[in-house]
């Protein structure tokens, strides 16, 4: 399938597939692009719980996601151009703020939430399921086969979250009520991943984002206000620092970075990708926060990095499309 490219001031969400042709990147650049969103990702769930140690977590992110779409709306009428915005058709806008829900209010809303109560590695290892349930529904929802090898490689990946589950539970040291509503987050995630991919909204990178992120703000502000007070946010020093990075590091770079790279591979094969981040979870959460990482996290790393390589190479036998031409250069 084709699709338009996103080079320059062309920029635009897919229309269909992934892409080929024009507009497409080697396999280096596209390991390069894997590993800063890998990096980005990860990072958040450690700086969203330093910044909510000085503020509620509905304000925060209401108070995210209208900097982050202010700033990616002024981009999208500079780089997208005035023409490409009075282009979009209705059915793509309501599209975007489809997802605008279920990625930002739902999926953020509640795993902020659960932030509160819970530490940033088990919330990060809970959101890397998000690949299941993918896999599970990409098939009758958006035809995307669900060979044997991805069929290994998601297990062995879920392997690897169970271990690192197992050593986070068995003390009792998460709070069940944060466990449901992560899961509740994750699913949330999901359906915005398929969704994204399912109704394939026209537009450029800015523009959907941007719509993205008001939509969440203006869907979470009402809640934000009925439950949460301004006299609970302290703007210190940790609350700069974490508020920036949300806003700048994972709102504009990681989230524009998740959906070009759903542009350019299967929903399975790019959400496969949160198989990397409890890893990289933990790593943040002990760097930043000092949480500690017991002996069984690390035994999980294995099987998650074995599952996310055999999910990705079997996604391009099966869709070489999917990746871009020049994908013998080097492996994503």
């Amino acid at each position: 399938m084709s699709q338009n490219s996103l080079s320059g001031g062309n920029a635009a969400l897919p229309d269909s597939g992934p892409a080929e042709g024009a507009g497409a990147v080697s396999g280096r650049q596209l390991f390069a692009l894997v590993l800063a969103f890998c990096l980005l990702w990860s990072s958040a769930f450690a700086f969203a719980k330093m910044a909510l140690m000085d503020c509620p977590p509905l304000i925060l992110l209401v108070l995210r996601l209208t900097l982050a779409g202010g700033i990616m709306m002024a981009l999208a009428v500079k780089v997208d151009g005035r023409a490409r915005l009075a282009s979009m058709r209705r059915r793509d806008v309501w599209a975007l703020m489809l997802c605008g829900v279920l990625n930002n209010a739902v999926y953020l809303g509640v795993n902020w939430t659960a932030l509160t109560f819970t530490s940033s590695a088990f919330n990060a290892v809970l959101i890397s399921c998000n690949p299941l349930v993918v896999a599970l529904l990409a098939g009758p929802l958006l035809g995307e086969r669900l060979n044997l090898t991805k069929w290994i490689g998601l297990g062995l990946g879920l392997v690897g979250v169970v271990i690192v589950l197992r050593s986070r539970l068995a003390g009792g040291h998460e709070d069940p009520f944060g466990t449901l509503l992560i899961g509740i987050g994750m699913l949330g995630l999901a359906a915005g991943t398929l969704a994204f991919k399912y109704f394939k909204p026209r537009g450029g990178v800015w523009t959907g984002n941007a719509v993205q992120c008001l939509t969440g703000a203006a869907v979470l502000l009402p809640f934000a206000a009925a439950t949460e007070s301004l006299a609970d946010v302290h703007v210190t020093q940790g609350f700069l620092v974490g508020l920036g990075i949300l806003v700048f590091a994972v709102s504009i770079g990681g989230y524009g970075l998740w959906f070009y790279l759903l542009t350019r591979a299967s929903a399975t094969t790019a959400s496969s990708l949160h198989f990397a981040m409890p890893p990289l979870g933990l790593f943040f959460g002990w760097l930043l926060l000092g949480e500690q990482v017991p002996p069984l996290d690390f035994l999980g790393i294995a099987p998650i990095a074995l599952g996310i390589w055999l999910v990705t190479r079997s996604g391009r036998r099966a869709r070489p499309a999917a990746l871009a031409e020049g994908a013998k250069e080097g492996r994503a």
